[in-house]
């Protein structure tokens, strides 16, 4: 298989963790800072083994990374390029861009995903 092929697939793996709006919306909020599954779970008003399956995917995707602290486990994404992702997307569904503005405000659309 060539390496673009090989590529391409990595890029449909991770696009197709980003295809859930409580991941997207778990994205928006760890671009913003480091959160630990709790909060995260009282943010998104779903329960905490949801919220942990949910990050589970988007670590195996490559998009965060976790850390333990005692008995929490904290996670942050893996890197700035999530943020300019999420930005692009924005873009894409027509969400207006305001660089003073964090990200989480322009997440509009994600506001769905709280149900």
């Amino acid at each position: 298989m060539s390496a673009r092929i090989e590529s391409l697939e990595l890029q449909a793996e991770m696009l197709k963790a980003l295809a859930h709006p409580v991941r997207l919306r778990l994205l928006a909020e760890l671009v913003q800072e480091e959160e630990c599954v709790c909060h995260l779970a009282l943010l998104i008003e779903r329960p905490q083994p949801y919220i942990s399956q949910q990050l589970a995917a988007l670590r195996e995707a490559g998009l965060v990374v976790d850390r333990r602290d005692a008995q929490r486990v904290y996670y942050r994404v893996a890197n700035q390029e999530v943020a300019e992702l999420l930005r692009a997307a924005d873009c894409l569904v027509g969400l207006p861009q305001d660089p003073s503005t964090p990200r989480q405000s322009n997440a509009g659309w994600l506001e769905g995903a709280r149900g």
